[in-house]
């Protein structure tokens, strides 16, 4: 085979005898493919034992028979827009092992895993609490009232909730995890759905207000999304209550 040829065959699993065969050719470059095979491999087993050891959680409820919900938010810093949660039912056929934390995602990545959440979960919902209702009974307050939208729209009842850092005004159980997301396969799902929602709606808003550049701080205070605000002054999905938006209604 030539060098080309098996740095192909390398992008996929091989057999035990292929490798043995390849270890046993005396070209430099075959040996530095296998080096860089066996370094992707060892990665690869590491994620997936870290996914397998964020079904912790979950299994106990499993092992019961029972369905647990992971639940998570997204937007409760930002000067602009709502805050969005999430609830996610899954199951022991749940395998995207690319599921992590959504922080630690690229906006790609998160792209690409979030119709295969939807595809592969029990049962998702989502959780949208605007501006004004943040203004009204503060962002804590409203972050709650999401996450029980989501919950209490899930199409199947949970028999518990695993929640990252938060309790959910639901009359069910609830497991608290801070750092849940990097914790719980199901709280991660929820931060990717999450995000990838509220990003989605903050693309949208920047076609309205276009000169806030929206997509790019998804409502968050930067140096650019200040200016315009200083210079535009506050949209209907501005925060009244968070500074500096305050300022302006004074």
């Amino acid at each position: 085979m030539t060098i080309k040829e098996i740095k192909e065959l390398l992008k996929n699993n091989v057999s035990t005898e292929q490798l043995e065969a390849l270890a046993a050719d005396p070209r430099s470059g075959v040996q530095k493919l296998l080096v860089s095979y066996h370094k992707r491999q060892a990665k690869l087993l590491k994620k997936k034992q870290s996914f397998l050891q964020r079904f912790n959680y979950e299994k106990k409820f499993w092992q019961k028979g029972q369905l647990v919900a992971g639940v998570d938010e997204v937007g409760r810093g930002p000067l602009a827009g709502p805050v969005v949660t999430a609830a996610v039912i899954i199951d022991q056929n749940f395998d995207l092992i690319d599921v992590n934390d959504s922080k630690k995602l690229s906006p790609e990545k998160r792209l690409k895993l979030y119709p295969k959440i939807l595809s592969e979960a029990v049962s998702v919902a989502v959780g949208v609490k605007s501006a004004q209702v943040i203004d009204e009974i503060n962002i804590y307050e409203a972050d709650r009232q999401a996450m029980a939208q989501a919950v209490c729209d899930l199409d199947i009842k949970p028999a518990a909730l695993l929640v990252d850092a938060m309790n959910v005004p639901v009359d069910l159980p609830q497991i608290k995890l801070i750092k849940g997301d990097a914790k719980s396969n199901s709280i991660a799902a929820a931060s990717i759905v999450a995000k990838v929602f509220r990003d989605k709606l903050m693309d949208d808003y920047a076609k309205i207000y276009p000169q806030y550049d929206f997509p790019k701080n998804a409502g968050y205070g930067t140096q650019e999304h200040i200016a315009a605000l200083k210079k535009y002054g506050p949209t209907p999905i501005h925060r009244k209550t968070f500074a500096p938006v305050s300022d302006f209604f004074k």
